[in-house]
């Protein structure tokens, strides 16, 4: 012992760098356990008072004294196949058989679990370059040179040897040559004496304290330290996780607690004759020695100090963390055989069977495959061929409960941290996550998912651990792998799909609709849309071919839950959607574009299935899009022509028939409703939907019927019969004595002008005529005035509604060029169609207004000067000329109202009109008037006299063809005038006669119809004339076949 003493105090100076490197190692392994802490939980829990690198220098210890005890002698390695045979595990095979060193071929464990051999011969950490003659191998002096040497090969010519078992060993677990040293001296004299005494019988944490003293450290602090460490050690084993239960009040456990307080404060004497050492030995003893209750094994077989759970586990733990190169971290060095045969000798210390070893080496795989970033495969790989060896495990019926928490807690950890990932794989593993090997990390966390997912739901005892039930069972692949892919697929891709959802929001807990930032929510939803079909392409292309070894058609489930998850968002954004904008057709463009490229990743997913992929296509609820746009386009198109139809009405209130101003003789309405027409088409063409043609027709009836209201409210100004004078009473002319005939001429210049009240008060209404008439003003009202801002409306509705019709022609046909003339000649050529109706309705309310303001004009505005003052008193007295001069005055202002379009008809129905007025002088003049034969000669002058204004005063607007073709029938009235009372009679009795109404002999003869059709051939006509005339025939006629009476 003073040669080992005296041997580790000499080269203490010359170990100090390594023992600050070991330091180091050691502090860089726990931050690493630690930042794997932060991913995946330790799922033993843990030891008070003892840190991780307390328990790796106990686990160091125990296995150096298994593999001491059980030698004898120095560290080597010795097959397990020659020491009984039997079933081992592949994981604890046999190796090369060991002498002074380790001559590695290959490794069977590293072949079963599929890890692949080093790039190099040697491990990183096992390099030496030559022999120190001083230092046996095994001996701490070799032990230390070999590990302070550099890890460089050297030169072929120097000799250079394997690491040996315990070399290799110690530089894993990062033991300090002191803390070697110690070990080693303790065991030394722990078994001197004691050939074969089996480790499990050693409480190793005893001995130390017994045999380890102050001189062995540098300072009476470190050893304090040391000792606290022992007896913590020893109340983890004995007291907080005995193997045993035992009463914690009892006297036992009362000493050692004593023991324990007193080294709080400073360390022990744990000298022989101590009487705390002999105390804690006492109890140690009595806590360790025990049997299970009904156990029949004695007392004195085996001990229990370090059998409890966890720490049992945490200390065994510690040990295979071992097998990992410190350099490179993602390597199992190649002895990992014999390290591996070596750590079983542990077993009877640490209670570990081999169901316990294996479900503990698959989570220090799986613990070393995520603390490394995940980027080695081999790793995941060989956890999850150790967990095919759990599996087998678990199925069988006798399970100690140890191993049961164990492997309860590791599925549960491997279970929830690749789960966790496989929920959102997305976040986890897209985006460059995990580097270049984002797929394979993905695929080792799958397979890990998968593996556990499997244990826990064959094994009924496994209740506590919960797995998320898979969804849509119809859509059910047939496989157990193959379904919980399916729900991960849906759960990862909503999980992606919300956070883009909550990153466009910039804040999770608001919706779309009910933001109230400046950002416009179709721009949100339109960009989700295009995240959307980007998650889709990455499901794809990413994580499709890694996913397809497990589901038949991965990218068709995510689309279809994409498909969904937007189909909601869209809903509600219709939900508060009121009326048709650029916005929301923008958002459904978006939509619909998603949708196609969505369902063609379906479509393109499924064509390999075997049915087709019927039970995903069922579940894609179409957005339907078109219908929506419809929808909206036809609640637009209502709203649009309810405003129409509101501005028609409020027209029919508050129009007045004024000019909105001399360049726009136009009534106000029709300007604003036309210009609201426009709007509405020229909105409507403008919306960017492709479903616009099955609504321009709804478009189009709703304004015709518009327009055809309000051209009916517009033609809605009486009629002309409302100012034709009625009939006077036939009568025939009375013949006056030549005395009374001489009296009548005398007293003529000294009468007034003849004129009728009516005439004499509508006169002065119009201000008369100036200068006795020799320079008349017009004499048109104001209400004829406002019956020409109507015709110039109805034109002027006629040619907007031809260009509404243009434009919907135009547009729902597609005729769009890119070319400005072709666009224009299409635009002319395109048929008129959509408002045939509203045009006629127009023409005809043309026709009918120019009527009405005719003959408003000639029977009231003009009745002074021409009904009630032509030839009355006799035509020589009263002949047309002051009835022309008005007549042309009035038509300058017409000419001067009417727009240019307007004019002819208006034009023309004054002219029917002034002719229907001249006619009505001739054969229904009243009691005023009389002619005579010689009459005729000036009837007619002056009847050619009022054709003339026309041609000329038209100033070209009335064609002296159509002026010919109306004067025809009055110019046949007036040469009846020029015929005798017998000729006339003669007429009469003719037209009578083809007409059915002559007298049979000695009856009268009944009076003609009165047709309004004035003409020669008119029976009612031709006895009118004979009325008017001033004969003894007519008169003797008129009383003999008609009795009609005389005037008076």
């Amino acid at each position: 012992m003073g040669r080992l003493q005296h041997h580790h105090r000499s080269r203490s100076a010359s170990s100090s760098s390594f023992a600050r490197s070991s330091d180091t190692a050691a502090t860089d392994a726990d931050a690493r356990s630690l930042a794997a802490d932060a991913t995946v939980d330790c799922p033993f829990g843990h030891v008070n008072g003892l840190t991780r690198s307390d328990l790796r220098e106990a686990a160091y210890e125990v296995f150096f004294m298994s593999c001491r005890a059980a030698g004898g002698g120095r560290l080597n390695y010795f097959p397990a196949g020659e020491s009984g045979g039997g079933d081992v595990s592949p994981t604890i095979g046999a190796g090369p058989r060991g002498g002074t060193g380790m001559s590695v071929v290959n490794s069977r464990v590293k072949r079963a679990l599929g890890l692949k051999a080093r790039r190099s011969s040697q491990p990183t950490t096992a390099r030496v370059s030559s022999m120190n003659a001083s230092s046996a191998p095994g001996s701490p002096g070799r032990a230390m040179w070999a590990m302070s040497q550099p890890s460089t090969p050297v030169s072929p010519g120097k000799g250079r040897r394997p690491m040996t078992s315990a070399e290799i060993m110690r530089q894993q677990m990062r033991v300090t040559e002191q803390n070697d040293a110690r070990l080693r001296k303790t065991l030394m004299r722990t078994l001197i004496g004691q050939v074969g005494r089996k480790a499990e019988t050693i409480v190793l944490p005893l001995e130390l304290l017994r045999q380890v003293k102050l001189t062995d450290f540098a300072d009476s602090g470190e050893h304090h330290q040391w000792q606290r460490r022992q007896l913590k050690l020893l109340e983890a084993g004995l007291i907080a996780h005995p193997s045993l239960p035992h009463d914690r009040l009892n006297a036992v456990v009362l000493r050692f607690r004593e023991v324990m307080q007193a080294a709080d404060t400073r360390a022990i004497d744990t000298g022989k004759t101590s009487d705390a050492m002999q105390a804690l030995c006492n109890a140690v003893h009595a806590l360790a020695w025990r049997s299970a209750p009904g156990s029949k094994a004695a007392g004195g077989d085996a001990c229990h100090w370090a059998d409890g759970y966890p720490l049992n586990v945490l200390l065994y733990v510690s040990l295979l963390q071992a097998i990992f190169d410190l350099k490179e971290e993602t390597v199992v060095l190649d002895e990992v055989d014999e390290l591996l045969e070596l750590m079983r000798r542990t077993w009877p210390t640490l209670g570990i069977t081999k169901m316990l070893h294996n479900v503990c080496f698959a989570w220090v795989l799986f613990q070393q495959y995520v603390v490394t970033g995940q980027i080695e495969p081999d790793l995941a790989g060989a956890a999850l061929a150790m967990l095919t060896e759990v599996a087998a495990d678990a199925k069988q019926e006798s399970r100690d409960p140890v191993y049961a928490r164990v492997l309860s807690s590791i599925l549960a950890t491997i279970h929830d941290w690749s789960e966790k990932r496989m929920l959102g794989y997305h976040e986890w593993f897209g985006n460059g996550n995990c580097g270049a090997g984002g797929a394979m990390a993905m695929e080792g966390a799958l397979s890990l998912a998968l593996a556990t997912t499997q244990i826990i739901s064959d094994n009924a005892i496994f209740t506590s651990i919960s797995t998320a039930e898979t969804e849509h069972e119809d859509c059910s692949v047939g496989s157990f792998a193959g379904d919980r892919v399916d729900y991960y697929v849906r759960c990862s891709t909503r999980s992606a799909f919300t956070k883009i959802l909550e990153n466009g929001l910039g804040q999770g807990d608001s919706l779309i609709i009910d933001r109230h930032d400046d950002e416009d929510p179709g721009d949100i939803l339109a960009r989700l849309a295009g995240d959307t079909e980007h998650i889709a392409l990455s499901e794809r292309d990413a994580f499709g071919p890694v996913l397809r070894r497990w589901h038949p058609f991965p990218g068709a489930i995510a689309a279809v839950t994409l498909h969904g998850c937007f189909g909601v968002v869209l809903k509600q954004y219709l939900g508060k959607a009121t009326v048709l904008s650029n916005e929301l057709v923008h958002v459904l463009h978006a939509a619909g574009r998603l949708e196609k490229a969505l369902v063609q990743m379906v479509v393109e997913d499924v064509a390999d299935s075997d049915d087709g992929g019927k039970s995903v296509v069922r579940e894609v609820v179409p957005y339907d899009v078109e219908s929506i746009v419809f929808g909206f386009l036809r609640t637009w198109v209502e709203e649009r022509l309810k405003i129409c139809r509101e501005c028609m009405l409020r027209a029919k209130e508050t129009e007045s028939w004024m000019p909105r101003s001399k360049n726009e003789p136009y009534a106000q309405s029709a300007v604003e409703l036309m210009k609201l027409a426009k709007a509405t088409v020229d909105e409507f063409f403008g919306i960017p939907v492709a479903v616009r043609d099955d609504l321009v027709q709804d478009l189009a009836d709703g304004m015709e019927a518009i327009f055809l209201e309000y051209i009916s409210f517009l033609t809605s100004c009486g009629s002309k019969q409302s100012y034709l004078p009625s009939l006077p009473p036939l009568t025939r002319c009375n013949q006056d004595s030549k005395i009374i005939r001489l009296w009548k001429k005398a007293a003529t210049p000294c009468r007034a002008p003849v004129s009728s009240p009516r005439a004499h008060g509508h006169h002065q209404g119009q201000g008369g005529m100036a200068s006795g008439g020799q320079n008349p003003r017009p004499s048109t009202s104001r209400g004829t005035q406002r019956l020409y801002v109507r015709l110039n409306t109805l034109h002027f509705i006629l040619s907007h509604v031809h260009a509404l019709d243009k434009s919907l022609s135009f547009f729902s046909r597609g005729r769009c060029s890119s070319s400005p003339s072709s666009a224009a000649t299409a635009r002319l050529l395109a048929p008129c169609s959509h408002f045939d109706r509203a045009r006629a309705a127009a023409q005809s309310a043309v026709g009918h207004v120019a009527e009405v303001a005719a003959y408003r004009l000639i029977f009231l505005d003009s009745h002074h000067s021409f009904y009630d003052g032509l030839y009355v008193g006799g035509v020589a007295d009263a002949r047309i000329r002051p009835a022309l001069r008005t007549l042309k005055q009035n038509l300058s202002l017409l000419l001067s109202v009417l727009v240019d379009r307007a004019q002819p008809v208006a034009v023309r129905e004054v002219m029917k009109a002034s002719f229907q007025a001249f006619l009505l002088v001739l054969v229904a003049g009243g009691g005023d008037r009389s002619f005579t034969k010689e009459d005729h000669g000036m009837v007619e002058e002056d009847f050619r006299s009022l054709k003339r204004a026309f041609c000329t005063r038209g100033e070209g607007v009335v064609t002296e063809e159509v002026v010919d073709g109306e004067a025809e029938a009055a110019e046949s009235v007036v040469a009846l005038m020029g015929q005798t009372a017998e000729q006339l009679v003669e007429e009469l009795s003719i037209a009578c006669e083809l007409n059915g109404t002559a007298s049979s002999a000695g009856q009268r003869m009944p009076l003609p119809e009165t047709t309004w059709r004035w003409s020669r051939t008119d029976p009612d006509t031709i006895l009118r004339v004979l009325c008017h005339r001033d004969d003894e025939v007519a008169s003797h006629y008129l009383k003999r076949a008609f009795q009609l009476p005389k005037r008076r």
